[in-house]
Order: structure tokens, then sequence, then C-alpha cells
């Protein structure tokens, strides 16, 4: 449910940008990640780090999207989020007792030291190869292909490598039950 929740300002992105273009998809983006940052910090009374990057970004080069009326920003935006979350899990290996991913994880799942870097590798990788693909469809493709990218690519790659972790983890987690 989390995922869903994290997912609708993008959600509202697409369904805007197929009523309208792409600067009009870009303010709502705006007002709903906005409005998804004030519900978490009311029923939570804190927003995630991931959460607050992302809406950061999103103000940032949505609102350069629509001051300079060039989409080129907003494409960029995931790529940046993206290769930022890399760049911090990987910094999480050196800085701090725990891996960001165990960090996340780790009061529902137990692993050795070196699964969870191993782990924190993969998400790395995920992180990385999502910025490039980000690149490599809207530099490729037409504008109205990057947005069906952005919402069923993004969601559904997301979703394969979650899915994927989890059979990685029970084959992890039963490995270390057999022991």
């Amino acid at each position: 449910m989390h995922l869903l929740f994290d997912f609708l300002p993008v959600v509202a992105f697409f369904v805007a940008y197929k009523m309208s273009d792409i600067f009009v998809a870009t303010g709502v983006l705006l007002a709903a990640v906005i409005v998804q940052t004030a519900v978490q910090w009311l029923r939570h009374r804190k927003v995630s780090t991931m959460a607050l990057v992302s809406a950061a970004l999103v103000l940032v080069f949505g609102g350069l999207t629509l001051l300079i009326q060039d989409q080129t920003f907003i494409q960029w935006k995931p790529t940046v989020v993206n290769w930022l979350f890399a760049a911090g899990f990987v910094a999480s290996q050196f800085v701090g007792d725990r891996p960001v991913i165990e960090r996340i994880m780790g009061g529902n799942v137990t692993l050795p030291r070196p699964l969870w870097l191993r782990l924190n590798w993969m998400w790395v990788a995920f992180f990385v190869v999502m910025g490039a693909l980000n690149l490599y469809v809207a530099y490729n493709f037409p504008e109205e292909t990057w947005v069906n990218f952005k919402l069923f690519g993004v969601l559904g790659l997301t979703l394969a490598f979650a899915l994927a972790q989890g059979v990685w983890l029970a084959t992890k987690a039963q490995t270390d039950a057999t022991r």
C-alpha cells in the first residue's frame, strides 16, 4: 500500500498529461507532491529522507520546467533522484554502522552483514540502471512514450525488482534457517 501511495503523484502527472500537456501535468505533479508530503507529515509526524529528496527535486526541476517552459528539466528529475539514491546507498556502506537497506528493512529481516552489503549493492545497481533507462527513453522516444514509461515502465520495473528481492531474501532466510 505504501508503494502505491508513493506513486500517486506520478499517476496524477500521467492523468493530467493525458488530459492536457506536460506543463499542466508538471503543475499537477508539484501540487500532488506537496499534498503527499503534507499527508505523510500529518500521519507520522515525520517525512522520510527519500521522500524529502524526491519532493525537493520535483519542486526544483518541476519549477524550472514551468518557469522556462522546457520539459527537459522534468524529464531529468527521475534520473537525478535515482542517481542520488544510488550515491546515498553507496555512501551508507562507508558511513555509519549499517547500509541504508539494512536500516530500512533490518527490523523485519535478519541477515549477516555480507548479505546486507550485497543487497545494498543490488539497490545501487537498480537505481543506476533506472536513471540511465529514464534518459534513454526521454532522449530516444516521443514525449508521450516517456510519460507512459514514467508510470508503467518505472512502476513495473520497481515491482519486478521488489519481487525479485523478496525471492532472493526468501532463499537467504531459508538457507540461514537450515544451517
